[in-house]
């Protein structure tokens, strides 16, 4: 089932706290409502167009104040594989999202010992925002992390805790979401239904991007311009992954 489209509510500029941290949102907050704040992990290695489409249709479906795209430190599900820097990182999402006033980078698991759960990432953001009572989270996900989904940390209490969106089209959806209700039940699997944004796909993949990088070839349009000359200026992916 695919959500229902709501009015977008004025947009507002990101705003630091003191010490350089996010604040809370505080701006933009509908008359007698929760604020609806968006939060899109990754490891965003690098940041491209696809990841940008997904924060912007899940932005205008829900009516979401600001989309927090929060960079992964150490992905608990991609052991195996090294990422550029985290400063790398986070200095391409802020080049990226330079003109999209409701989009911010929240560092917050970077600077976080461990691996980067998306349930201790939840909790953190809640109790800053001023709590369930508050604020209302929307966890912004590709079809594609819904493989293994039944085995992320406290992933019953995550689902719970949130409104899932998720991105994504094609044809096996279905039987990954058969799958799912399998093994977490009809309810939480329901939710995930019920945030479905059924978007025309974007042909971009950080695995292939880093691949043309490695090769030297140009990114075909699917990377900011100021992040392909970011990620040449400091030879991010000079070897191929």
């Amino acid at each position: 089932m695919r959500a229902p489209v709501v009015s977008a509510p004025r947009l507002y500029p990101p705003r630091a706290a003191s010490n350089g941290r996010i604040g809370p949102v505080s701006e933009g907050a509908g008359e007698g409502g929760l604020r609806r704040l968006g939060l899109f992990g990754g490891s965003f290695d690098p940041v491209h167009v696809g990841h940008l489409h997904a924060a912007r249709a899940a932005r205008d479906a829900f009516g979401l104040q600001r989309v927090l795209f929060v960079p992964a430190a150490r992905p608990p599900h991609k052991p195996g594989r090294t990422l550029a820097a985290a400063h790398h990182r986070r200095a391409m999402l802020e080049l990226a999202l330079a003109e999209e006033p409701a989009f911010v980078v929240d560092p917050l698991e970077l600077s976080r010992a461990g691996p980067s759960y998306s349930i201790d990432t939840v909790a953190e953001i809640e109790a800053r925002e001023g709590g369930p009572e508050a604020v209302e989270l929307f966890w912004v996900l590709g079809s594609d992390n819904l493989a293994g989904l039944e085995s992320w940390r406290s992933v019953e209490e995550l689902l719970q805790r949130v409104r899932p969106v998720v991105v994504g089209r094609g044809s096996d959806l279905r039987s990954r979401f058969d799958r799912l209700r399998a093994k977490l039940g009809s309810r939480l699997v329901s939710r995930l239904e019920d945030g479905l944004l059924d978007l025309p796909p974007v042909d971009a993949a950080a695995t292939d991007l880093r691949e043309r990088l490695a090769c030297g070839d140009a990114s075909g349009g699917l990377l900011d311009p100021r992040v392909l000359e970011y990620a040449r200026a400091h030879d991010l992916y000079a070897e191929a992954p």
